[in-house]
């Protein structure tokens, strides 16, 4: 593959995942979700943790010059989110690997 088409494969994965992770998350944070949330036994702050972390890495994957750092923001909240997912025996992460796998792959494309 040539380097002009990973370079634009790269640009709609990181313009794709930084529009439907900011979508999510702002869905997440607002109190509707908060019902739901509460099933998994975790304290409520850890959905506003997770829901403002996802939000901030997804503003900074569509501005230009923050890409890479918005990228590891969400790639280091989805790794979070998997583990706590695992950890309350909740196994249906695979939508969290997805995202963190192109979360990690935009990071590692865009800084080299």
């Amino acid at each position: 593959m040539s380097w002009a088409k990973s370079k634009i494969g790269l640009c709609v994965l990181q313009y794709s995942l930084g529009i439907v992770i900011l979508i999510e998350a702002v869905r997440f944070v607002l109190p509707g979700a908060a019902h739901d949330f509460a099933r998994t036994g975790m304290p409520g702050f850890v959905r506003l943790i997770l829901g403002f972390g996802e939000i901030l890495g997804s503003l900074l994957l569509v501005i230009p010059g923050t890409v890479v750092r918005g990228a590891w923001v969400l790639f280091a909240v989805f790794v979070m989110a998997i583990l706590l997912h695992l950890l309350h025996g909740l196994y249906g992460i695979g939508s969290l690997v997805v995202y963190s796998a192109a979360a990690f792959a935009i990071a590692v494309g865009k800084s080299s």
